[in-house]
């Protein structure tokens, strides 16, 4: 699952966001302009790019409406999408409510885009420590 803490410069605006609340706050975004910094960075779209772009009519139910869900309502609906929203507690990111059209229109491919982030490197299962003891026994018999 991909987090939208790893984006470039969104752990940073959530930090700033912790500090100042009001950072957050939809409502007061242009008074702040490193929010459309780090969408522009991010997603490769400002949030009023984001808010202008038409819908396809295939749009998902679970995605429309994204500013009037509850930040509880866009972790399921983002975690059906395959991202965590979420920090390290389990608890919404304070900047979802702002960044989660942009987010939405780049993973599906509408609008802007995502920076590549190769996959993380799976652990080894250790299956291959058992094949090795096998073949010693089979070659001892």
């Amino acid at each position: 699952m991909r987090r939208l803490a790893d984006l470039p410069g969104v752990d940073a605006l959530e930090l700033k966001a912790l500090m100042k609340p009001r950072i957050a706050d939809p409502d007061e975004r242009h008074d702040h302009p490193e929010v459309d910094a780090v969408a522009v960075e991010a997603f490769g779209l400002t949030l009023d790019q984001a808010e202008a772009t038409a819908l396809p009519a295939d749009w998902p139910d679970h995605l429309k409406d994204l500013h009037r869900q509850s930040p509880a309502q866009l972790v399921e609906a983002f975690e059906a999408e395959g991202w965590d929203v979420t920090d390290k507690k389990r608890k919404p990111l304070r900047v979802l409510p702002l960044f989660a059209l942009p987010l939405a229109l780049a993973a599906r491919g509408v609008a802007g885009t995502l920076p590549f982030m190769p996959e993380p490197d799976h652990p080894e299962t250790g299956w291959g420590a058992g094949l090795k003891a096998e073949a010693g026994r089979f070659r001892t018999r």
